[in-house]
């Protein structure tokens, strides 16, 4: 939804990571920073990149995407809440989101995301000849409004505080529920725009030449 708003054509791709031995993984070799959200959401968007970027380059997922020929920019993204310093990622029960929003409900949380742009070219068109990751992690604080309990049981009736990150996102369903963020709010809904945007930079790419023709004059 974010990159359509903004006229940047895209296509999904679905990596193989597996998130779940990932993230123990990555416990196991970090076991001084269990509460740093930044490091593992990092971990995983530059997985999740690097696998479709493999896919992409095998041929496994038909072409490299729309109106980029050889070279393709492969977008890895992972979200998490930190809050009163425990990493929160999609609750797994009704039950288990009723409990964080009783602690959440009133306070803050620091919501991030990690970015991972792969620049993949096939056919050695990249004038480095080689592939070129970036990445970055952003930051926002989340302020959480108080639901009644008749609210919180339709909002988890709903389903959606069961598939986002710290069980509530801001522009569905729970929006209401946010009293309101301090920092990019593109970053609260999964994908800080304006990151993205300097990352691509960094890559030799302007974000306005992959607006659409359409988009770009109206």
């Amino acid at each position: 939804m974010l990159l359509r708003s903004a006229g940047i054509p895209f296509v999904v791709r679905t990596s193989r990571v597996d998130e779940e031995a990932l993230v123990a993984h990555w416990h196991d070799e970090h076991p001084a920073v269990l509460t740093d959200p930044h490091g593992l959401t990092q971990a995983l968007a530059r997985a999740k990149a690097l696998d479709v970027a493999e896919q992409v380059r095998a041929g496994v997922l038909g072409g490299a995407g729309p109106g980029l020929g050889q070279r393709a920019l492969v977008l890895g993204a992972d979200s998490m809440l930190a809050f009163e310093g425990v990493i929160l990622g999609k609750a797994a029960t009704p039950q288990e989101v009723r409990e964080r929003w009783a602690a959440m409900a009133g306070g803050t949380g620091v919501l991030v995301t990690g970015h991972a742009v792969v620049d993949l070219t096939m056919g050695g068109q990249h004038p480095s000849g080689e592939d070129r990751l970036v990445e970055a992690t952003v930051a926002t604080t989340v302020r959480f409004g108080r639901p009644d309990p008749e609210e919180l049981e339709a909002y988890i009736a709903s389903g959606e505080p069961l598939e986002v990150a710290g069980s509530c996102t801001i522009d569905g369903l729970g929006g209401a529920f946010i009293d309101g963020v301090d920092g990019d709010h593109t970053n609260v809904i999964g994908l800080a725009l304006p990151t993205l945007r300097r990352l691509l930079a960094e890559l030799g790419v302007r974000w306005t030449d992959l607006w659409e023709p359409n988009q770009a004059q109206e």
